[in-house]
């Protein structure tokens, strides 16, 4: 039987809230992406049913890796300082440990606890020092110096947006618009209208083209988490600003470039986007579900057309549905997920032998949020 995006939603976090104590999400015990990304899923699921449930078991995660006053450990203020995490047991040097910040806004504007405030304001006012490279492009990874990686534009630039909506902090908000324009220039394939997964100005990474400085290949999700990105960002950014326009172009034309890539048979995407047809490679959940989500949003805010992307997207969702199903304790099982993935060698290799896992914390969360804006987008459309 079929269910509504809303009942997906549902079901994908009653299936991680049944094996997962908030406290328990893994990787136990730390400010990471992969609860923050699945969690920012069940926050727009919160928003959309008003079930306290789902708040209640955000807040819980949330003081659970917080110090009582909202210490965040880990985040590097000084180029080459280094702070050793309290609750990790590893440095917490990379943007994937911002992430989760956006889940703070509204712990602390329902609670007022200052805790909530404190971490925001360490978060935030840390991307004032993260290092950029020549640039201006934030690295990945403190120790990959100069480094960009298209998932890095998820990582920190919704954070720094909504900081700086809150607190006028507009030199984040231009930061982060700049890391879209800097991958669109650089790291985007002109042959395909994709990105690679990443770029070393300084062409010294052992994945680095000699004379590009990219890597060598386009890996589904990090494209995905880009377009997630832009419109994410757009939420936060003043309408009126100049490179609102650019951004929704530079969103439009990606989503475009996409369609060639579809899948006819499932209408999912490949985890090697440009290589559908390539020995090997495979059909990723995740990076289709954050398409979906790009299209639907995209097509919601008018910054595509739905008379022309409308088939496109209901032909990815229904993929995306008839790829689930339930185990024998009937929950929701969302499969085919590419598991954390870094660039490592860049190889054709590197990314279809990496593993495939089911029900994880981002690629679950990939799922969430597509759900909800699926939800969105039927309310609009729906009711005309």
């Amino acid at each position: 039987m079929k269910h509504s995006a809303l009942e997906y939603a549902a079901q994908a976090c009653e299936a991680i809230m049944t094996k997962y104590s908030p406290q328990e999400l893994p990787p136990k015990g730390s400010f990471f992406y992969h609860q923050g990304v699945f969690l920012s899923g069940m926050e727009r699921l919160y928003e959309l049913t008003g079930d306290r449930k789902y708040f209640h078991y955000i807040k819980e995660y949330v003081d659970y890796v917080l110090g009582p006053n909202g210490e965040v450990y880990g985040f590097c203020h000084e180029l080459g300082k280094r702070e050793e995490s309290r609750f990790a047991g590893k440095e917490l040097t990379m943007l994937d440990c911002k992430q989760p910040v956006i889940l703070l806004y509204k712990l602390y504007d329902e609670t007022g606890d200052e805790k909530y405030m404190n971490a925001i304001k360490t978060i935030g006012e840390s991307m004032y020092y993260w290092p950029v490279n020549e640039y201006g492009g934030y690295w990945h990874m403190m120790n990959q110096h100069n480094q960009m990686w298209m998932d890095g534009a998820y990582m920190c630039g919704p954070l720094s947006v909504k900081y700086a909506k809150r607190f006028g902090a507009t030199v984040l908000r231009e930061r982060a618009i700049n890391q879209i324009f800097i991958m669109n220039e650089h790291i985007k394939d002109v042959k395909t209208g994709l990105y690679f997964h990443g770029w070393d100005p300084a062409k010294k990474a052992r994945w680095a083209n000699k004379e590009t400085g990219r890597s060598e290949n386009i890996w589904g999700r990090a494209v995905g988490w880009y377009a997630v990105a832009i419109l994410d960002m757009l939420d936060d950014i003043p309408q009126d600003h100049p490179a609102v326009e650019r951004m929704k172009q530079i969103e439009a034309d990606l989503l475009e470039a996409l369609v060639k890539y579809q899948d006819p048979e499932t209408g999912m995407w490949y985890e090697v986007l440009d290589k559908p047809g390539a020995e090997g490679n495979w059909v990723e959940s995740s990076c289709t579900h954050l398409f979906v989500y790009s299209y639907a949003k995209a097509i919601r805010l008018g910054i595509i057309s739905k008379e022309k992307y409308a088939p496109v997207l209901e032909k990815a969702y229904a993929g995306c549905v008839d790829a689930l199903y339930y185990d024998d304790k009937g929950q929701l099982v969302v499969d085919y997920v590419c598991v954390g993935t870094c660039i490592d060698a860049g190889t054709y290799e590197h990314y279809i032998n990496r593993g495939c896992t089911q029900n994880d914390l981002h690629g679950m969360g990939a799922f969430v949020l597509m759900c909800t804006e699926m939800e969105k987008y039927r309310q609009v459309y729906e009711e005309k």
